[in-house]
């Protein structure tokens, strides 16, 4: 692999599948690069011909901004999508969302974007939460400083950032969405939500991998499992 086509597959690296809450590389879902000569193309696969038109415009439109900085010319194609004729000719055009669908762009891009990023920063609050709960330790009293330098912390502090929320040392890691803590009385519900939030995600990550390798077998060697869901599974059998 040449120098362009490794710092390609670092900045894929850096694309997360937007309801999954993981990079498209670690799921499976750069089907090829191809990088020579300032040109990348990118082939992207999914799980199915029918997940979301939204979801996948948004895993390939983040895909080609991620590379554009690198090469004259960048071409992101997704495969074997129902929409896949739509969604390639919009990005091929630089259309962008309401350009690519038109009146079927039900939703602003942005408002997708926040959506999930609200609900990966719950993920991840409860797997810090979780590795660090036990004892006396009261979930709202827990600070950023509080917690140790793993995957599970660092993902917390991205997911953090990426909705400009505090990432002081000082600040309590349970939040809402805008950053407030909530009051004590109201933790365990918080709890319970940010649970059930993270086995969500999780559950259809697992779905997904899954179902890639039952549509795409020579898949399953591009796919790496989770970090985070090896640390959480040691915290709680500790």
């Amino acid at each position: 692999m040449g120098p362009l086509a490794e710092a390609a597959r670092r900045a894929l690296d850096g694309v997360f599948d937007p309801e999954l809450d993981e990079p498209i590389t670690d799921l499976g879902f750069v089907r090829s690069l191809e990088a020579d000569d300032g040109a990348i193309t990118v082939h992207l696969r999914l799980p199915t011909s029918f997940c979301s038109p939204n979801f996948a415009y948004l895993m390939a439109s983040d895909a080609k901004d991620a590379l554009a900085p690198l090469a004259r010319t960048v071409v992101v194609l997704l495969d074997d999508h129902h929409d896949s004729e739509i969604i390639n000719r919009g990005l091929a055009a630089d259309a962008g969302y309401r350009g690519t669908f038109g009146a079927e762009a039900d939703k602003d891009l942005e408002d997708l974007r926040l959506t999930f990023r609200r609900k990966a920063h719950t993920a991840a609050m409860e797997r810090v939460l979780t590795g660090l709960l036990g004892g006396d330790v009261e979930p709202h009293d827990i600070t950023l400083a509080d917690l140790p330098d793993t995957p599970n912390a660092r993902a917390l502090l991205a997911r953090r950032a990426a909705l400009g929320l505090s990432t002081d040392p000082a600040a309590p890691v349970l939040v809402d969405d805008h950053g407030d803590p909530y009051p004590r009385e109201e933790v365990p519900l918080r709890l319970r939500f940010a649970r059930s939030v993270r086995i969500s995600i999780d559950g259809n990550a697992h779905f997904c991998r899954g179902l890639l390798r039952t549509r795409y077998p020579d898949s399953a060697a591009d796919q790496t499992a989770r970090a985070q869901d090896d640390e959480t599974t040691e915290a709680k059998a500790s």
